[in-house]
C-alpha cells in the first residue's frame, strides 16, 4: 500500500516564512524560490512513480511486494531557513541548490530487511536516477541504534526552458526500524527533570534496536525459506 504524506508548499505560506528572514533580500523574488519547490516536488513525483512501478513489477515477478508504503514531505520554508543558518551555509537560492538536498525527501518502508536493498538495487539501475550519496545505517547503525538507508539521488526534470538535475533524499527502512525511529523521535524532543532518565531510556532504546534487528533477521530466514518452496 502507498501513502502519500505531503505538504505541499503555496506561495503565502512561503512569503509569510520568509519574508522577514535576510532569505528574502537576496532573492530577486519570491518567484525563485517557488520555482525551487516546484522542480524538487516534480522530483519527487519522479521518484515515487518509480518506486511504485518497482514494487509492481515484484509482485507480478515475486509475488511479493517489498515496499509496504511510502511517505513524501517536503520541507517547510521555516526548517529550510534553520538548516541553512545553523550549517553556516549563505541564505541564498544559489546556497540551497549547491548545499540543500533534502528540500523534498521520501521515506520507503518495507516488509524485510533484504527488501531496503532490493529497492536500492533496482532504483539505481536505472539510467535517469544518479546517486550523489549514500549512507548504511542499517549495515552500520548509528551509536544510539539508528537503523535505515540513506540515499541522495537526482533524476532530471523536464520542463519548457530545459532539462533540471533536481536532488530528492530517500530512507529505505523496515517496518521495525521506522517505528524504533519514531520512538527515539520523541525521546529526542522531551524534556526530563532527572537526566539520568533521559539516559536510562535512550540505553533501553539501543538494547531494543538490537533485539529487533535479531528478530527481523530470524524473520528474513523464515521468509527466504519459503520462497523457495
Amino acid at each position: 500500500m502507498i501513502i502519500e504524506r505531503q505538504n505541499m508548499f503555496n506561495i503565502k505560506r512561503i512569503e509569510k516564512q520568509i519574508k522577514d528572514s535576510p532569505m528574502a533580500k537576496q532573492l530577486d523574488s519570491l518567484k525563485q524560490i517557488s520555482e525551487l519547490y516546484l522542480l524538487r516536488k516534480a522530483a519527487l513525483n519522479e521518484i515515487g512513480t518509480k518506486l511504485e512501478n518497482l514494487d509492481a513489477e515484484y509482485n507480478v515477478n515475486f509475488d511479493h511486494n517489498p515496499i509496504h508504503h511510502m511517505e513524501e514531505r517536503l520541507k517547510e520554508p521555516s526548517s529550510l531557513l534553520e538548516k541553512l543558518s545553523r550549517k553556516g551555509y549563505g541564505l541564498s537560492l544559489e546556497s540551497i541548490t549547491k548545499n540543500i538536498y533534502d528540500v523534498a525527501g521520501i521515506r520507503v518502508i518495507t516488509n524485510y530487511v533484504s527488501d531496503i536493498f532490493k529497492v536500492q538495487e533496482a532504483l539505481l539501475k536505472q539510467d535517469d536516477v544518479t546517486l550523489i550519496k549514500q549512507k548504511d545505517y542499517v549495515s552500520h547503525p548509528k551509536s544510539n541504534g539508528y537503523r535505515s538507508l540513506h540515499l541522495i539521488v537526482s533524476v532530471p526534470v523536464f520542463l519548457d526552458e530545459g532539462v533540471h538535475e533536481t536532488p530528492v533524499e530517500i530512507q529505505v527502512r523496515t517496518m521495525a526500524m521506522d517505528t524504533w525511529a519514531s520512538l527515539e523521535h520523541e525521546l529526542s524532543y522531551k524534556s526530563f527533570a532527572d537526566d539520568s532518565e533521559a539516559k536510562k531510556y535512550s540505553q533501553n532504546l539501543k538494547e531494543y534496536s538490537d533485539q529487533l534487528f535479531g528478530i527481523e533477521t530470524n524473520m528474513q530466514k523464515i521468509f527466504d525459506r519459503l520462497q523457495e518452496k
